[in-house]
């Protein structure tokens, strides 16, 4: 029931009670001032019986055991006695009735007086959806293999002459009670025996002209004149139920049946509590009244239960000290049932009638004793309330031991209150335990029962159970005989135990509503016709009519047990919730209602160091802070994660913690919470409250790793991980697992935390997607423990019965099959419980006892117990000894999105140990693919790995359905390691052919697979390389003779400073920043040098500044440093996070001093870290970019560097210089030029040592780790430095000499060439001698410098003697090529610094970036203008191939307008490093980093390795071989005669050109002279015919949809023009779209899910009826059907969203700034589109705000879009709109009249979503204003997403409103998600 208060209600509450009370206190006044009631006479003679002024015959009655005893008793109200008048006057006119009233017991307490008071026998019929037919007329059973029919209570009344009482009239289907009407009218009916029912007088008449022998031959049968009945029913509409059949009601008279009035009920109480005080009395029963009144239930409060003030009043009576407000509540558990506003009216009310008591729940009780009373037929219990003791004499239990020692339970003040409490429920009436799951329900009903000396009786309710379920069961006796099984409610009656009836909430209101007898009256009439009478009215009978026990007990009644009480356990009703509301009106009537909250911390610390002793406090205090915090959330998202964290869950992991102490906190809660399957939103939350715990992740990994990659069974004992157990020694080995299952660090991790919680007695739930190995886990672990397994599938048809035993028919026979559960139990296996999400909860929700108490009921009686029980009950056929080994393993899918099982988790989780199992981590899972695939390449699993990583991500998002799993992978490789020349391109359609029919889905497979490199689509031939020129050939240019004696001006001696070490400070720790990183892989779709690519997350004014690579064994760490502000980015190039250290702090105000930045990545020990050098300031970093951590190193002193620094920003200086060359060695040198002095610097040591020279340095060049070439700026000549050892004290400098080369007589001139690079090693002898055309051998390096293309140095630098240099000469420049001189922008401007130049020695490569301008004719005619669309080329000189390549870089996305910035730093704004294996990195000034390769042993390789892993088929036909045993060896060969009709031939030994035989020549065969085709081929279609399909063929399909478009365009009047506009916004979207789609799709599917429909005359055999079956009954199928809604309940409503759209101007301003129109354009697009067929689960509406207005509609519930052009008129108003409204902002107001305005209008869930830009406070909008806002009605779920912000407006706003309310949406592409996010956390929450 939905209650929903306005609030201009509340002032009507006050005035409403008001107006009750004084009308209240009117009428009794009124009737005190009158006569008063009068005990009623009942005048009865011999033959008559009257009630004032009407009478009727009376009759004796034939079986007096059948009329109703003591309903008649002592003096009856005046208004009961006029009731009672009408029926007689009805009963006189031989007319039937209908009493129609509220919910309770007086309606049909009044058809039992009645019938009391009227002598008359009763056949009473409780209805429910479950009654049939046969329950009304005849049922057919079996004796001695007969079927026969036995009359039911409609036809016994009929033909007995009595009065037939049907309860609950509007619970029954509406074609099961039109079998009466008949009978009812005409008093005639048709039997399926055969026999007519005739009314008495038709009878009579026949027997005028006919014998009795006449009449029975024709099987006529007399229906008593006597016959009545009398109908007892609710009034629908106002309460659920189906509405009267019209012929049906017609046939009945109808009386009102109120509660009674005030002065008779006032008197009643005081009457049943004369220890009360009138005015108490009269003030509970006042309110009570209120609450009934007329204006009550026009506010949705549900009706009080008046009917039970009388157990209240009584309670108050024997303990005054007792709170009324308290008793009160039990009646009506007001704050449980009702939402706040409810909540707030009933409390008005109470304290109208002063009976609100604001310290109720202080009020101080307990139970201090219990003693047996002497003729144990009860115990006395002693309570102390307020510090006095009271005494109540209550019923008891069959045991012997009562009182309040109690081993394992412990009682807290809390506990100890409420046992007080229920026992004085269990005074006056049973009662029902209202508690969230894991709270602790049962084991305080199980205390209760061990103080009062109770035995339980289990009873798990689930939500089919049927109403014949809960009372009896039919069987066959071994003779073949049907017989009826009493249900263990029925026994507990019988035997005086308490009945727990566990799980109220989940079964139909209407199936329990057969118990209302029994709960009321304590009677209960059976299927088989057996009735309980309560005992008293029991003995009444036998003294009455003097009939012994064995004479009741063949009339089949029997007594109730006196102690026999039922007690409720149930989780609270979801408020609003049309199908949650479980509490109605009926159910309020049957118990007194505790409320169990949760306990409070102090409560549940003491239960957790009760119940575990030696539980760490460190892990407890923490556990029960977050637990807390999460309770008290108001955040409804957060609230609901507190579930998982039950005190049942507490438990077990405090025991875990004093067990393990040493585990991780963090990962305990996360696993109890299975946080890895949490929407988005809740994971966030929970990890938010966990940081605010102070519960941190383990930072590091405490074990040995070998111990925890490893297993092993030794010496009897099994050790996984570090954790060690005892192996299993099974009597049968037979069901033990033995699975292939290959060793990973993630699946042994998993099963190292089963076996912990395995040796704690735990049973195991393991929650995961599909395929990521949970049997193989689980089948490992029972391997390497040596435990039989018992396994069970579940599947939506399961059954609480098939989940048991199974049912089958052998000879006649019912016979029971132990199912594997029932096997499990008695053998001690353990059970596998497999696919448990796709059973219904309510059928898998009786395993919950099992667990819990180690009890459960079979449906052939007998009774699974616990160990410590069966000791109890020896000998006892029935009972089934659970073994103490036995333990179950759950496995369910994940719960939710995309899997929509059935939320096993959220059922039943926290009774069992938790694990999730997610898809192996990307090691683990390479580690098990290399076992699967050992002959499959490395590189090709890892792109498996990484593509189906990243699929399953997308699969989380919701982006698509399918979550891809480890299984396909496995499948894949398993397929290449059998099948290596297959390509892995066509090998991965065996898992993506599914979706190759959906064109959304197959376009994002394909992107995510070429994104990792599966060339899905590729070619052989697809190989795009650049295009080769010839290199001119080398040439003997000149000499470098280096001078090692002589003059001091040949060879210089420079003085070394001592060693010192380096000055450093730090370290301080900066800013991390963490980014995705998105690697493309470029060979996808065809072959080339380009490998891979990604973007750093730049702003649009930074610019790129450097780039330096960390060289790795397996992968490499790339750094980039950005200007202005100054940033250093590290990625690991097969990595997926992008590491950002901002240096803002170090280097502020850029701008007016535009700082050169350089970096250099160390090595070895220092790998991670790099020095960032500031050339300008000569300022040197030393930076982890791990860790953040920036320490400053010093390389003179303070003051002078300070000094140098200051200057430097005001003087145009001389730029200092590091050499990096040998970075990775971790030592390097700075120099500045035009100066005289080298730093050299070892960062390892942290030493430096400086080294004068006495020339101008212009460029340094480290050659070696000794040898430094040096150029002098001053006559460009060129010295070599070198250091004799590392200790001497000077260094020694040579000139060098360049000297031409003697061409005949003439010496060739030399111009020195400025060199841009030098190799650190040379060629090898043969590349060498392969690059210069000679043999040599000899050092060498591999010079690079403007004038050549490349140059080598023979000899340089090990030999001093002369060097020949060998060049290949460029050709001149042409000089009008260059932009730069043309120009007038770079005129006047410094020539940009020497381009980019690496040397690559092992290739014998040369690698430069050159502006497109340097590229040669030929390449640029081939290209034509295409060459400006390039940043740059890539110049590669392969010397050893004598070819040159210029491979195009692409131009940059964006480019910073700091134009002469970037100017003066380069003409190609590309920089280049070198990577491992010779590989090249560029980062262009988009911020684009590109992984090359250009090596051509590297390009062969991975040539090879691409066309692998497309696959090589050569297209030529297949044919099928058979291989067969000849039976001969080969003869002679011989060619074989020719066939002249060419016809197949296999074998025979005679025909030339046949299969498989011998001798002769064919193929296939053995013995043949040689192979021969007969032509007898198997065509078949290779992938390249299919694409040779002529091209008018496929230019006629295209012409065909271009028509089928444009007449699509005309009937929707849409222009080409506006076609092209929405495909525009539409195309920008369309795979969000899709993505949305599959949300929405999802949660339709899951609303259309069919339910088993019984009572069917076809379909499925319903096992449940196999007897009826067997007795000849047809409605015994069930089938699979839409359920109907039950009459009257609350009609299936949509969800409505409101989206709340930004049209102001300023989204037009700064559209152009960031686009945030275009977005909210596509928004809107994106939502009407993905919408549009979910009109009936979903209502949405578009509406703007701007300027002008906050209520501006755009899409509204009337007017929907039906086409795009309905839509693409929508958002064009939404631009015209933007563009031309008035300034200002209604941000505010149009948020609060859309959550508003919502709710006007009925719908399961609202949602509110406004999307708008940030510049909120631009407007004097406040955070805490729109929070405010947003949730301002806690009904409408309201979100804000920001999709336009002006810095970090956003960002900030963000983070100032509620956690999970706003969203940050700068790319369209994320709406999807977040909406999926609002979604699936809404539908989390309990509200």
């Amino acid at each position: 029931m939905q209650t929903i208060f306005a609030g201009t209600r509340l002032a009507r509450v006050g005035m409403t009670s008001d107006n009750a009370v004084r009308r209240i206190r009117l009428l009794a006044g009124l009737i005190n001032s009158g006569t008063a009631s009068v005990k009623p006479r009942f005048l009865c003679s011999d033959a008559r019986v009257s009630i004032g002024d009407v009478s009727i015959p009376l009759k004796q009655p034939r079986n007096p055991e059948l009329v109703p005893v003591k309903y008649a008793n002592g003096t009856l109200p005046q208004s009961t006695m006029r009731h009672l008048r009408w029926i007689m006057q009805k009963d006189a006119l031989g007319q039937d009735v209908f009493l129609i009233g509220p919910p309770g017991p007086l309606r049909r307490a009044l058809a039992m007086q009645y019938l009391e008071i009227t002598k008359r026998e009763a056949e009473y019929l409780a209805l429910s959806r479950d009654s049939t037919e046969t329950d009304l007329k005849q049922r057919r059973e079996i004796r001695s293999g007969s079927a026969f029919y036995i009359d039911q209570c409609a036809v016994r009344a009929a033909t007995k002459g009595r009065v037939l009482v049907l309860e609950g009239i509007e619970k029954a289907e509406r074609n099961v009670l039109p079998v009466l009407n008949n009978l009812l009218e005409n008093r005639e009916m048709q039997l399926d025996d055969g026999r007519f029912l005739v009314a008495a007088d038709r009878y009579d008449k026949l027997l005028q002209d006919h014998t009795k022998e006449e009449l029975d031959a024709w099987k006529l049968v007399r229906v008593d004149e006597r016959f009545r009945v009398i109908a007892l029913g609710l009034p629908v509409p106002r309460y659920k139920g189906n509405p009267l059949d019209p012929p049906l009601r017609s046939r009945f008279q109808a009386r009102d049946v109120n509660p009674i009035p005030f002065k008779d009920h006032l008197d009643l109480l005081t009457e049943t509590a004369p220890n009360i005080s009138s005015d108490k009395t009269s003030l509970m029963l006042s309110f009570a009244t209120t609450m009934i009144s007329q204006e009550s239930s026009s506010l949705g409060l549900p009706d009080f239960p008046t009917d039970n003030l009388v157990s209240a009043a009584k309670i108050l009576s024997a303990l005054p000290e007792a709170s009324a407000q308290r008793l009160l509540h039990r009646l009506y558990p007001y704050d449980v049932i009702l939402g706040k506003e409810g909540r707030t009216a009933v409390e008005d009310t109470l304290k109208k009638f002063e009976l609100f008591e604001k310290d109720a729940e202080r009020l101080s009780q307990k139970v201090v004793g219990v003693d047996r009373l002497p003729d144990k037929s009860g115990a006395v219990v002693e309570m102390e309330i307020n510090g006095k003791l009271y005494q109540l004499q209550v019923s008891t239990g069959s045991e012997t031991d009562v009182g309040l020692s109690a081993s394992d339970f412990v009682n807290t003040p809390y506990h100890q209150n409420l046992l007080a409490d229920m026992v004085q429920s269990h005074f006056v009436k049973d009662f029902c335990v209202i508690g969230a799951k894991g709270c602790g329900k049962s084991v305080v009903v199980r205390r209760f029962a061990d103080m009062l000396g109770y035995e339980v009786e289990p009873i798990m309710l689930y939500q089919d159970m049927t109403a014949r379920d809960l009372l009896q069961q039919r069987i066959t006796l071994p003779n073949g005989d049907t017989a009826w099984r009493p249900s263990p409610l029925v026994t507990a009656a019988l035997d005086g135990s308490i009945a727990l009836l566990d799980g109220i909430h989940r079964v139909n209101p209407g199936t329990l509503a057969i118990l209302q007898r029994l709960v009321h009256d304590r009677e209960l009439t059976l299927h088989d016709g057996t009735r309980l009478l309560r005992h008293d009215r029991y003995e009444a009978v036998k003294t009455e009519h003097q009939i012994t026990d064995e004479e009741m007990a063949k009339r089949m009644i029997f007594p109730i047990h006196p102690s026999f009480r039922i007690v409720g356990l149930a989780e609270p009703p979801v408020v609003g919730s049309s199908t949650q509301q479980w509490l109605s009106a009926e159910l309020l009537t049957m118990f007194l209602y505790h409320h169990m909250r949760p306990l409070s911390m102090a409560e549940e610390m003491a239960v957790v160091q009760g119940m575990v002793h030696n539980a760490p406090k460190s892990a407890v205090e923490p556990l029960l802070t977050l637990t807390h915090d999460l309770r008290d959330s108001g955040d409804h998202t957060v609230l609901s994660l507190s579930s998982s964290l039950s005190t049942r869950q507490l438990l077990r992991m405090s025991r875990r913690a004093a067990q393990f102490p040493q585990e991780n906190l963090n990962e305990a809660v996360n696993k109890a919470c299975l946080s890895r399957f949490l929407p988005k939103l809740a994971r966030s939350a929970l990890e938010k409250t966990l940081s605010d715990a102070g519960i941190q992740a383990s930072s590091s990994q405490e074990k040995d790793i070998e111990k925890m990659l490893s297993c092993e069974v030794k010496d009897g004992l099994v050790r996984i991980g570090t954790t060690t157990a005892q192996v299993y020694d099974p009597e049968n080995r037979m069901k033990v697992p033995d699975v292939l299952f290959y060793d990973n660090a993630q699946h042994l991790s998993i099963m190292e935390d089963m076996l912990k919680d395995f040796m704690l007695g735990e049973h195991l739930l393991l929650v995961g997607n599909q395929g990521v190995g949970k049997n193989k886990i689980v089948d490992r672990f029972l391997f390497l423990l040596n435990r039989p397994r018992e396994y069970l599938q579940l599947h939506r048809d399961t059954t609480v019965q098939s989940l048991t035993l199974q049912p089958n028919v052998q000879d006649g026979v019912i016979v029971y099959e132990d199912s594997p559960l029932v096997r499990a139990v008695k053998l001690g296996h353990i059970l596998v419980i497999d696919e448990a999400d796709k059973a219904p909860t309510n059928v898998t929700c009786i395993l919950k006892a099992l667990v819990e108490s180690g009890e459960m009921i079979l449906a052939d009686g007998r009774k699974i117990v616990s160990g410590k029980s069966a000791q109890a009950h020896p000998g006892k056929a029935n009972i089934i000894a659970m073994h103490p080994d036995f333990r179950m393993i759950v496995l369910a899918n994940r719960p939710g999105f995309p899997f929509l099982g059935n939320d096993f988790f959220g059922a039943m989780g926290d009774i069992f140990s938790c694990h999730a199992v997610d898809n192996p981590s990307p090691d683990s899972e390479m580690s098990m693919l290399r076992q699967y695939g050992p002959n499959v390449p490395e590189h090709i699993l890892k792109r498996l790995v990484q593509a189906f990583g990243e699929l399953r991500d997308m699969a989380d998002q919701g982006l698509i359905s399918y979550p891809y799993s480890t299984r396909e992978v496995v499948n894949i490789v398993k397929h290449l390691e059998e099948f290596p020349g297959e390509g892995l391109a066509s090998v991965v359609g065996n898992v993506f052919d599914f979706d190759s029919y959906n064109k959304e889905m197959q376009e994002v497979l394909v992107s995510t697979l070429q994104k990792h490199g599966i060339p899905i689509g590729a070619r052989p031939d697809s190989v795009n390389l650049a295009k080769e020129f010839t290199l001119p050939a080398p040439k003997l240019v000149s000499q470098w003779n280096i001078q090692t004696g002589g003059s001091s001006k040949r060879k210089l001696l420079c003085p070394v400073e001592e060693e010192r070490h380096l000055k450093i400070r730090g370290p301080v720790t900066m800013p991390l920043y963490k980014f995705p990183m998105e690697r493309m892989e470029d060979r996808s779709t065809e072959f080339s040098e380009l490998v891979a690519h990604w973007y750093i997350p730049t702003h649009e004014t930074n610019i790129i500044g450097d780039v330096a690579v960390t060289k790795g064994s397996t992968s490499d760490i790339v750094h980039v440093t950005t200007l202005n502000p100054i940033s250093v980015y590290s990625m690991n190039t097969n990595g997926k996070t992008i590491r950002q250290i901002d240096l803002y702090d170090v280097f502020p105000g850029l701008r007016s001093w535009q700082p050169s930045v350089k970096v250099a990545a160390l090595g070895g020990p220092l790998e991670g870290q790099v020095l960032l050098h500031e050339e300008k300031t000569n300022v040197v970093l030393l930076i982890d970019s791990m860790t953040g951590d920036l320490r400053r190193l010093f390389l003179t002193n303070v003051v002078e560097n300070a000094t140098r620094k200051v200057s430097s920003y005001f003087s145009e200086q001389e730029k200092y210089k590091m050499c990096s060359e040998f970075a990775d060695e971790n030592w390097v040198v700075f120099f500045q030029e035009n100066g005289n002095k080298l730093d050299v610097v070892n960062v390892l040591d942290g030493t430096v040592y400086s080294v004068s020279v006495p020339l101008t340095i212009a460029g340094v060049h480290l050659v070696s780790a000794d040898h430094f070439l040096l150029t002098d700026a001053d006559k460009n000549k060129k010295f070599l430095l070198t250091r004799p050892d590392e200790g001497s004290p000077v260094s020694q400098l040579h000139a060098i000499n360049e000297e031409g080369i003697v061409v005949g007589q003439e010496t060739l001139l030399v111009k020195p060439a400025q060199v841009n690079a030098v190799g650190r090693e040379g060629l090898s002898n043969s590349q060498l001698s392969t690059a210069l055309d000679q043999k040599i051998s000899s050092p060498n390096r591999i010079v690079g410098d403007e004038a050549n293309y490349a140059s080598i140095v023979i000899g340089f630098p090990e030999l001093l003697s002369g060097n020949e240099v060998y060049t290949f000469p460029r050709k001149a420049e042409d000089e009008n090529e260059d932009p730069t001189k043309q120009d007038p922008f770079f005129k006047g401007r410094p020539k940009p610094p020497n381009r980019e130049t690496e040397i690559l020695s092992n290739s014998g490569q040369v690698v430069r970036i050159v502006p497109h301008w340097k590229a040669p004719k030929e390449l640029k005619g081939e290209l034509g203008h295409l060459t400006h669309s390039f940043a740059g080329l890539l110049e590669v000189v392969d010397m050893g191939a004598k070819k040159v390549r210029y491979i195009p870089i692409p131009r940059a996305q964006s480019v910073s307008p700091y134009v002469s910035w970037l100017a003066n730093m380069s003409d190609v704004n590309v920089v280049m490093a070198t990577a491992s294996r010779e590989g090249l990195v560029t980062v262009d000034a988009g911020g684009c980093v590109r992984l090359w390769e250009t090596g051509l042993a590297n390009l062969e390789r991975s040539l090879g390795e691409w066309r692998h892993m497309i696959g090589q088929q050569d297209g030529r036909p297949l044919q099928v071989t058979y291989e067969r045993e000849l039976g001969k060896k080969p003869e002679s060969p011989k060619h074989g005669k020719v066939d002249p009709t060419g016809a197949p031939h296999v074998g025979g030994n005679t025909w030339a050109g046949g299969t498989g035989g011998r001798d002769t020549a064919g193929l296939g065969g053995i013995g043949g002279p040689y192979r021969l085709d007969g032509g007898n081929p198997v065509y078949q279609v290779p992938d390249w015919e299919k694409e040779q399909v002529p091209e008018e063929v496929k230019r006629a399909a295209r012409e065909m949809a271009k028509k089928a478009f444009e007449e699509r365009l005309r009937e929707i009047k849409m222009s080409k023009y506006d076609a092209e506009s929405y495909e525009k916004i539409s195309g920008g979207v369309k795979r969000q779209v899709q993505s949305l789609r599959v949300i929405l799709d999802s949660l339709q599917a899951k609303s259309k899910e069919r339910q088993w429909l019984k009572h069917q005359t076809s379909g499925d055999l319903d096992e449940a009826k196999l007897i009826e079956g067997l007795t000849g009954e047809k409605a015994i199928y069930k089938r699979r059907g839409e359920q109907e809604p039950e009459l009257g309940a609350p009609q299936e409503k949509p969800k409505r969203l409101r989206l709340v759209v930004d049209v102001s101007g300023s989204m037009y301003r700064f559209n152009g700034m960031d686009g945030r129109l275009e977005r909210m354009m596509e928004a809107a697009c994106m939502v009407m589109e993905a919408f549009e067929g979910y009109e009936q689960k979903f209502k949405f509406e578009i509406y703007g705000h701007s300027g002008d207005g906050y209520n501006i509609p755009v899409i509204t519930e009337k007017k929907m879009p039906q086409n795009n052009k309905d839509r693409l008129d929508a958002l064009k108003t939404m631009h015209a709109h933007s563009q031309f409204c008035m300034s200002g902002d209604h941000t505010l107001e149009a948020t609060e009249h859309a959550i508003s305005n919502i709710v006007k209008d009925e719908a399961d869930e609202y949602f509110v979503i406004v999307l708008s830009d940030a510049n909120l406070d631009r407007y004097g909008i406040s955070p805490r204003l729109f929070s405010k806002a947003l949730t301002a009605d806690e009904n409408v779920n309201a979100f804000a997403l920001f999709i336009g912000t002006l810095g970090d407006q956003a960002e900030r706003l963000t983070r100032s409103l509620p956690a999970g309310k706003a969203f940050v949406c700068l790319d369209t592409k994320n709406i999807p998600q977040v909406l999926q996010q609002i979604f699936t956390s809404t539908m989390l929450a309990t509200k």
